[in-house]
């Protein structure tokens, strides 16, 4: 009698990677959460096509102009287009944003596995990693911007620096979990190389937990440094961000409120879409929550 495989059978093997995207786009969070980020970026991408100007133009005879066909949010102290300089904005939050998040991952899952794995490094690594922690990231930015200068790159050192440590702390705890697995106990006893050990059997279960934290890394950069901006130890003054343009448009915050209102809603816009998407991957992700993975 000849015996059908599985696939011809009919119960062909489903992608556990097709699963949990359907699974996550079953969820309300990740879907609102998505939009509203897809939305920022496309904005941030396609700038220049949005009816925007140089967002950096001055014109002193058009400043404080109310909204009109010529600037649509109208004009700040200074004659520029407020809407030019908050779609530009987003830029800027996205890619402070972004690089902060993608930095501290990859520098946090390096020394997170080395921690992790290997027990005589664990402790002075974690005795570091809680040095850093108690680093105030307001400080650390102050003190790098007085010894250098204000510069996207001096933010993102400045924000990095302080994320390092939270993701080594989760992705050391899994791997010393994972490392107690028998899979891995079997691929150390037929003396599989360790960096292979490392990259095949133990990084791969601490890919759920990244996305999830990095979606709150992200999301606290682009709070946080709109809050540097706005205290002036952020982003220089002639690059549009949102931070900025709330920190200028306070002192006539009773002539023109829009000047506080249209950056810090895209800035709150921009935060809560991050962070439910961040919830709604959380919520598939977690075996405890997921019904599959």
């Amino acid at each position: 009698m000849t015996l059908l495989s599985p696939q011809l059978a009919g119960d062909a093997p489903r992608n556990p990677i097709f699963d949990l995207i359907a699974q996550a786009a079953r969820n309300p969070s990740v879907m609102i959460g998505g939009a509203i980020v897809a939305a920022i970026v496309i904005m941030a991408l396609a700038a220049p096509l949005l009816g925007t100007v140089d967002p950096v133009r001055i014109d002193p005879g058009m400043r404080l102009k109310p909204p009109s066909d010529l600037a649509w949010f109208g004009t700040d102290l200074f004659g520029r287009d407020v809407y030019s300089r908050v779609v530009y904005g987003a830029r800027s939050s996205l890619i402070v944003g972004l690089t902060v998040a993608v930095t501290a991952i990859t520098f946090g899952v390096l020394i997170g596995l080395v921690a992790g794995y290997f027990r005589s490094v664990d402790i002075i690594v974690m005795r570091v990693m809680d040095g850093l922690m108690a680093i105030p990231t307001f400080l650390l930015a102050i003190a790098l911007v007085s010894l250098t200068r204000a510069s996207v790159g001096t933010v993102i050192v400045a924000l990095t620096i302080p994320e390092i440590p939270r993701v080594v702390r989760l992705v050391r705890s899994v791997v010393l979990t994972v490392r107690e697995e028998p899979y891995v106990e079997a691929a150390i006893s037929i003396g599989t190389p360790t960096p292979l050990i490392l990259v095949r059997h133990i990084l791969p279960s601490t890919i759920a937990p990244l996305l999830v934290l990095g979606t709150y890394i992200c999301a606290s950069a682009i709070l946080v440094e709109a809050a540097l901006s706005f205290l002036g130890t952020g982003l220089p003054p002639e690059i549009p961000s949102w931070g900025n343009m709330i920190s200028e448009g306070r002192t006539f915050f009773q002539v023109a409120p829009r000047l506080v209102f249209l950056p810090s809603l895209f800035l709150a816009l921009t935060v809560l879409g991050i962070n439910l998407l961040g919830d709604g991957l959380r919520d598939t992700l977690d075996p405890r929550l997921a019904k599959r993975m």
